[in-house]
């Protein structure tokens, strides 16, 4: 018997009248209130516990759970006062389990339980008692309720909701450092002894971690527990009830702790000195080789930024981090060239770019490393002295006139003898020629700026003792413009003349055009090539002139057409002139000027007929025929 049991005992021992008999009574009362229950039940002793009031908690009995007795267990017994022991009373249960998990003797009131009962499945049962008369059927007592409460024993063991938990902490963290927390449930009566009452305690694990006997909270019981030295851990927790004392129940769970990394470690090169060749061929962006440094972390703490800091090729080179392997990837900045310099010399850093300020002084998080970058002789082609040429030759030169000069060399200590050719894809007219030996491009055909103004030409180098091997510069000529073309008209104009036309009236106004393209511009002069008495020339001194009557009235019976030579000429050196003819047609025009007809014999017939008219008319006649 628990210690709370013989208290709960005796202090129902001093509230009650003495002696008593082990039953609940129904008593009668002079002012003919409810009667009320005294009652006898029984407690873990087996002793009657006797109740007479309803303030007193008559109402209740008390049942321990899990009863493995082969009899019915003994609830307790109700018993009316007028009850005379004769038989004739009849007592009747009613409520949670009546008839099925509790049973009453109607004869003696006794309660008993059919089978065994499991707190945990239902804590208490309500039921109703009465007792009638037996040969009327009538209650002999008002019907009363009362409760019966199961008294928990430690049945349940504490368990976890989980069989593995997965948990992390930072590594090199202080002692005491909280891990996770883990909580065990006990389904036993909390409110009632130890049953429920959980201790944590580690089976596995130390001396690594710790868990808080109270909370269950697992936490760092190591200084400085390194990752790279050792990252899982398994830690076997177990929670005891009975508030962890000897014959309490227990459970286990498994908690898996990883340390997570913090960026305790620098980067560190494994060679103190990398060599690297290279061809010197090698175009600008050309990838030489690699370095890395390694690093003992992971994730963002293992990441590298490399920086050359030093050298006699900082010029030279470039270094590009290559994030996804962390390696430093070295390119060519500049051309090579073996004749001029063989050996470079890089100082290479590699540095942690994600620094914890906690682990300062486990640094530097940097590291250095020297490369040595050899630059390995390749047969160069020749190199021209420019990359591209440009000449200017005017258009009227002689043939076989040199118009320029190309040069090239051999880059390489044998310094080859160059031949040079032209690219006849870029001189289908075959207009120019080279010397082969020198470079000396000349004319082999007239050259007309009208015709084309630039020519884009390749001149090949080659080696004569590797002739495989060569190269190209493009050679553009721009052919300078001569005054050899005389202006014309700029069109063809059709020019007439109006029968009424009076003295100084304007006909036609020119222009004129030259393929020729003079340094300050075009300026054309217009005169007549002898003087006209019918028609004159006025210059307007703008490129362009009138054409003027000299006199009033013109028939085209007499004359239909005049011819007017019109001498143009330009202002370069030398002069050049054309002479262009103007056709002009005497036409019959209204008093507005507008043009009617300008041939002959349109006056013969001013009343005649169409052509299309008379072919209408034939047509009908033949049809009528």
């Amino acid at each position: 018997m628990t210690i709370q049991q013989v208290l709960l005992l005796l202090l129902l021992w001093m509230w009650l009248p003495h002696p008593c008999r082990s039953e609940m009574l129904f008593r009668r009362t002079p002012d003919l209130k409810p009667k009320s229950f005294v009652g006898r039940a029984s407690g873990s002793d087996g002793k009657a516990l006797h109740r007479q009031k309803r303030g007193w908690m008559w109402n209740q009995f008390f049942l321990l759970e899990e009863y493995t007795g082969s009899d019915y267990q003994y609830v307790g017994k109700l018993h009316s006062d007028q009850d005379k022991g004769d038989g004739s009373l009849k007592y009747i249960l009613s409520g949670d389990g009546a008839g099925t998990l509790f049973i009453i003797d109607e004869k003696t009131g006794d309660i008993h339980a059919t089978r065994r009962i499991d707190r945990e499945e239902k804590a208490f049962y309500t039921l109703r008692a009465q007792a009638i008369n037996r040969r009327t059927l009538r209650p002999v007592e008002p019907e009363s309720e009362f409760v019966i409460k199961i008294h928990d024993i430690n049945d349940n063991e504490p368990t976890f909701p989980e069989e593995i938990y997965t948990a992390s902490v930072p590594e090199m963290s202080v002692v005491g450092t909280s891990v996770v927390q883990v909580t065990a449930t006990d389904a036993d009566d909390p409110s009632y002894g130890n049953s429920a009452r959980v201790i944590y305690s580690i089976l596995q694990g130390q001396p690594y971690f710790s868990v808080e006997p109270e909370t269950g909270i697992i936490r760092t019981a190591l200084p400085n527990m390194n990752r790279e030295n050792r990252e899982q851990y398994q830690v076997v927790i177990q929670a005891k009830d009975m508030g962890g004392q000897m014959g309490g129940l227990s459970g286990t769970t498994t908690v898996n702790i990883t340390l997570t990394d913090v960026n305790d470690n620098p980067p560190r090169f494994p060679q103190n000195t990398i060599h690297l060749r290279i061809p010197e061929s090698s175009p600008v962006g050309t990838a030489i080789g690699s370095v890395k440094a390694t690093d003992a972390d992971t994730g963002k703490n293992a990441e590298v930024e490399y920086r050359i800091i030093d050298g006699d090729g900082t010029d030279m080179f470039d270094i590009v981090t290559q994030k996804d392997t962390q390696e430093g990837i070295i390119t060519v900045r500049k051309p090579l060239d073996y004749e001029t310099r063989r050996l470079y010399t890089l100082k290479v850093e590699a540095e942690n770019t994600h620094v914890d300020p906690r682990f300062y002084y486990l640094g530097p998080f940097k590291d250095t490393t020297i490369v040595k970058i050899s630059v390995e002789d390749v047969d160069e082609p020749p190199v021209f002295s420019r990359s591209s040429y440009l000449f200017e030759v005017h258009e009227d030169i002689e043939l076989g006139t040199i118009i320029g000069t190309v040069m090239a060399r051999d880059p390489d200590s044998a310094s080859s003898p160059i031949r040079f050719s032209l690219d006849r894809h870029t001189d289908l007219d075959r207009i120019f020629n080279i010397h082969s030996g020198n470079g000396s491009i000349y004319t082999s055909k007239p050259l007309d700026r009208e015709i084309s103004q630039w020519h884009n030409l390749s001149v090949i180098a080659a080696e004569i003792n590797n002739p495989k091997d060569t190269t190209r510069v493009p050679v553009y000529v721009r052919i300078l413009d001569v005054n050899d073309n005389a202006p014309q008209f700029a069109v063809f104009y059709d020019t007439f003349v109006c029968e009424n036309a009076r003295a100084g009236q304007l006909i036609q106004t020119i222009s004129a055009v030259d393929k020729d393209d003079p340094l300050g511009g075009q300026k054309f002069f217009f005169s007549l090539a002898a003087v006209n008495p019918n028609f004159t020339v006025q210059d307007n001194e703008d490129n362009t002139a009138r054409i003027l009557t000299r006199r009033n009235g013109f028939s085209r019976h007499e004359i239909s057409t005049y011819l007017l030579p019109v001498v143009i000429s330009d202002n370069d050196y030398p002069i050049q002139s054309s002479t262009g003819t103007l056709t002009i047609r005497v036409c019959a025009c209204d008093s507005r000027g507008n043009m009617q007809s300008c041939n002959a014999e349109a006056l013969l017939l001013p009343a005649g007929l169409s052509t299309g008219a008379l072919i209408a008319i034939l047509l009908c006649i033949i049809i009528l025929l």
